[in-house]
């Protein structure tokens, strides 16, 4: 598989600490090259068993894991890495462009899932903007937003509905927040992308609909007709004020 096409850059002016998880060597030599040649600090793990070894003595700040296919073993690997770190990006790359595997990597805990062949500026520029997020201090343990029946806990990551806790990936927590904290303001499809990844693509663009679909199946009692998570035709989504 052709993972990224060359050409060299720099953003950030401290290395950033990535766990590059794949099974394949050659690929995963291949990942190594391009990330430290773009002055990223890189681990290699063989899998998820070595990554949580690799990372119960190590501090990261993105886990990069590769797979031809987001299948059972990589799901079960993303949920594991997710419980046991739940502030530590982790950003999926494959060469399967399927959108039942997108939703199957979000729900399982993924914070982006990338396409391949992938141009290595937007590799780094995806893991950097993931690394600012970590990097970012955590909120107050008092700070939550309230609207109607939805409570966010920014400092607990916790959602609540009517009193009962929803389980939420890290996409959709995100998303949730940047919605609720404008709420009644339509914010655009870029606006979303770009606090979320640090920029719109066509793909970007498309992860917003799975990410907002999922979001609705949790958050609303009727998804096919939402009351709280609205579309702004052509623009991007509101969340609506009761």
């Amino acid at each position: 598989m052709n993972a990224i096409t060359h050409q060299h850059g720099r953003l950030s002016s401290e290395a950033e600490k990535v766990l590059l998880i794949a099974e394949d060597a050659a690929m995963r030599d291949q990942l190594r090259r391009t990330l430290e040649a773009m002055k990223f600090d890189v681990e290699q793990a063989r899998d998820e068993a070595d990554a949580v070894a690799r990372l119960r003595t190590m501090a990261y700040e993105a886990i990069l894991m590769e797979c031809t296919t987001f299948g059972a073993e990589n799901v079960m690997a993303c949920m594991q890495l997710r419980g046991l770190y739940p502030r530590l990006p982790i950003l999926v790359i494959s060469s399967f462009d399927s959108l039942d595997h997108k939703v199957v990597a979000f729900e399982a805990g993924a914070d982006d899932f990338l396409i391949c062949p992938l141009h290595e500026r937007e590799l780094a520029a995806r893991l950097r903007s993931a690394v600012r997020r970590f990097r970012a201090p955590t909120m107050g343990a008092s700070e939550r937003l309230a609207v109607g029946e939805i409570i966010l806990d920014l400092a607990g990551h916790r959602v609540e509905r009517s009193g009962a806790e929803v389980s939420l990936a890290p996409s959709e927590f995100r998303m949730l927040e940047l919605l609720m904290k404008e709420p009644g303001r339509a914010v655009s499809h870029s606006a979303l992308a770009s606090m979320l990844w640090g920029r719109e693509t066509t793909a970007n663009r498309k992860h917003l609909r799975v990410i907002m679909r999922g979001l609705r199946r949790k958050i609303e009692k009727d998804p096919s007709h939402p009351k709280y998570l609205v579309t702004h035709a052509h623009f991007g989504y509101r969340f609506q004020i009761q």
